[in-house]
């Protein structure tokens, strides 16, 4: 099993961000779209009873038929922080992928990879944790700022951190639908993981590997008991 530590306070939680963060590799094309398997990672919250729940769905890239899923259901280990939140949800997320039969070639997260404030967003720290290929395509752009990318499906904006570099893009994934917003997380190209984005997305805004594991996630935190 695929095990990350749990940080005592922010300041270790920063300090292992730090370490991490170094590990990650950019250099690297990743994957082709639309072949091999692909999995989609999502969570869900129950405040009240302060449990967390994590899915891992494993589609078939070139029919996206599911072939596979997991939960995982646990208790939130660390509260939250802005640029932190990865802690809270990767040991739920590991535990769901750990349960899977399956190895996937890419793993999609619903957040940030390297368009976070810190530069290590979760797509990044699941990456390097597991050593499998990552991307984050978010449904909002958080603290960075783009041009509008055009109308029609495909087209693309950089997406830019206050100084000024590209850290992913605002694509859009449907014709006169409001865009996603794609960062690299580890083992793969910015060029690469928009196409992954846009090929998982052939009829909705989302990517089909995060419509299925939000649904699964949130049906899990239902269930439990």
């Amino acid at each position: 099993m695929t095990r990350v530590k749990t940080p005592v306070d922010e300041t270790e939680a920063r300090a292992i961000q730090d370490e991490l963060r170094e590990l990650v590799v950019l250099d690297e094309d990743g994957p082709p779209p639309g072949r091999g398997l692909v999995a989609g990672v999502d969570v869900a919250y129950d405040d009240e009873r302060d449990l967390v729940a994590a899915a891992a769905v494993v589609l078939d890239a070139a029919t996206l038929r599911v072939v596979e899923e997991a939960t995982a259901v646990g208790r939130v280990s660390f509260p939250y922080v802005p640029g932190l939140l990865a802690f809270r949800e990767l040991p739920t997320v590991l535990a769901a992928l750990d349960s899977l039969t399956a190895t996937p070639g890419l793993v999609v997260c619903d957040g940030y990879g390297l368009a976070h404030p810190r530069g290590f967003g979760l797509a990044c720290h699941l990456g390097v944790v597991t050593g499998l290929p990552s991307i984050g395509v978010a449904k909002n752009p958080f603290t960075f700022t783009y041009a509008q990318p055009g109308p029609r499906r495909g087209d693309a904006s950089p997406l830019l951190a206050p100084d000024g570099t590209v850290v992913g893009r605002a694509l859009r994934t449907q014709d006169g639908v409001k865009p996603v917003y794609v960062s690299v997380g580890h083992r793969v190209s910015l060029d690469n993981a928009c196409a992954h984005a846009e090929q998982l997305s052939p009829r909705f805004r989302i990517p089909e590997t995060t419509r299925h594991a939000d649904s699964l996630c949130r049906r899990a935190l239902r269930e439990a008991s």
